[in-house]
């Protein structure tokens, strides 16, 4: 084959393969919602929020600022790395992490009804709302321990 017949090749292929680089290259959901800063401060509000309710006080007791300073880093990388960002999650696995805590169904619709509120206050437009949401909900079979009829 001629070098110009395999330039022209791969000009051809790369014309076709243009439309698929494109569709891949659109932004992540880590993007959609303002990156880093913007999932630090939603997490900070959430957790504001879960730890001023009273149904939550239980999940918040005895630890101390440096622990809450970790629980809130993991909840960070967590849903930077959910989301397509950069980050690393390292801490332990949702089974473990809220295993004998006791949660039920009520505490995960609480404490979801925060999250919505906390979106809201931040104008997260509906569709990246509903896909957190949804990286959200795929936790739930590990945390929620005590299931209501």
């Amino acid at each position: 084959m001629k070098p110009t017949t395999l330039v022209a090749a791969w000009i051809c292929a790369l014309a076709f393969a243009a439309p698929a680089f494109a569709q891949q290259a659109a932004p992540t959901l880590y993007k959609r919602l303002g990156g880093y800063d913007a999932l630090a401060v939603v997490t900070d509000d959430f957790l504001g929020r879960l730890s001023t309710d009273s149904s939550f006080s239980r999940f918040f007791a005895g630890h101390s600022t440096d622990s809450i300073k970790r629980i809130r880093q993991h909840i960070v990388d967590q849903l930077c790395a959910a989301t397509g960002g950069p980050c690393v999650y390292t801490g332990r696995d949702m089974k473990t992490s809220h295993a004998g805590l006791g949660i039920s169904d009520k505490d995960w619709d609480v404490s979801v009804k925060h999250l919505v509120a906390t979106l809201d206050k931040f104008n997260v437009p509906a569709k990246e709302k509903d896909e957190v949401l949804g990286a959200i909900g795929s936790f739930k079979k590990d945390i929620v321990e005590k299931t209501q009829p």
